[in-house]
């Protein structure tokens, strides 16, 4: 891995992750960002820098409210297996920020009997796999089959949060991954971690992110999305107005999958986490505990660049002083 010719190896990561689709459809954002954030005048919302789910203020804790659509390519080429990741990446979206899903709701676009009803058991499936309910929804029942379409919201709470743009220089940058999968089947390359786990391991594995939140063991944390795992990496560094040194050599990787395969792939089991050097030993043990794997892959620093590194060699992979990924940085808005 990186052993070759890291020089070379190193612009060649630079340019794939740079470029990747899961990545650059992220552009968009901002600008959808920017003319949605006036409404922030109404009510008393908590400034939001690109977390995966809404925090609301909620008695002595919060309430937490994402959504996810997915891509209208995997409902037709996949649609039980995309009903059922539809949830897999809400409820990650709750846990991710410290919280617990209290229930779903969905919107399903679709005209085809046989199509409609593989997507409801996908969905149906998930549901009972992270024990989870679906409460409600909204059908349209006469859309072609070759535009079929599914949004999924969920709601949560939380005691405390796990925030996305508090990422602190000096903190220890730490992937959280459970190298016990294969690749999954869907278009989009992916790490299967689910399937030959029951209810049980699958919930007491995410319940660590609450009980980090509660414990106060980091600053910032993301689930590795369909940016992949730099990519995702880079997203909390942006929110965060930071840079960082990532060693790519300490990036736990399957024996199974290639470095670059494995930095852009969808993780069903995944997440990065931004902590005070000393909390991270701790941080590990709560995940070895589940036979999840973590390690310190850098730390975060007090600029706008990011840097990978191999075998002695360095390269910038994005700075934020002149360019974006979402383009939301809490720097942008002070």
């Amino acid at each position: 891995m990186l052993e070759q010719n890291p020089e070379k190896e190193l612009d060649e990561i630079v340019k794939v992750v740079r470029n990747y689709e899961g990545l650059v459809r992220k552009n968009a954002i901002r600008d959808i960002y920017n003319l949605l954030r006036s409404t922030h005048a109404f009510g008393s919302p908590m400034e939001n820098f690109g977390d995966d789910a809404a925090p609301i203020p909620y008695g002595d804790g919060y309430l937490l409210l994402a959504t996810d659509g997915m891509m209208t390519g995997l409902l037709i080429e996949s649609p039980y297996a995309t009903g059922k990741a539809s949830i897999l990446v809400t409820v990650n979206d709750i846990y991710s920020m410290g919280g617990r899903p209290l229930g779903l709701v969905n919107v399903l676009a679709s005209g085809n009997e046989r199509q409609r009803t593989q997507i409801v058991e996908g969905i149906a499936d998930g549901c009972r796999r992270f024990r989870v309910p679906m409460l409600g929804g909204h059908l349209h029942p006469d859309a072609p089959q070759d535009h079929p379409a599914l949004s999924v919201a969920i709601l949560g709470c939380a005691k405390k949060l796990i925030r996305n743009h508090l990422a602190t220089a000096g903190d220890v940058l730490i992937a959280a991954v459970d190298l016990n999968g294969q690749p999954g089947s869907t278009p989009i390359v992916g790490w299967n971690t689910n399937s030959d786990k029951t209810s049980d391991e699958l919930l007491n594995r995410l319940e660590i992110l609450p009980r980090i939140a509660e414990e106060n063991l980091v600053n910032a944390g993301k689930d590795i999305s369909n940016a992949g795992l730099l990519g995702t990496l880079c997203i909390m560094l942006e929110n965060s107005g930071k840079g960082a040194l990532i060693d790519l050599q300490a990036i736990p990787k399957p024996s199974s999958m290639r470095f670059m395969d494995w930095v852009l792939c969808f993780q069903s089991y995944g997440f990065i986490l931004s902590a005070r050097p000393d909390n991270y030993k701790k941080i590990m043990s709560l995940f070895s505990e589940q036979n999840i794997t973590a390690a310190v892959i850098g730390h975060v620093t007090d600029d706008s660049t990011v840097v990978i590194s191999c075998g002695g060699k360095r390269k910038t992979l994005f700075d934020f002083s002149t360019e974006k990924i979402t383009g939301i940085s809490v720097k942008y808005f002070k």
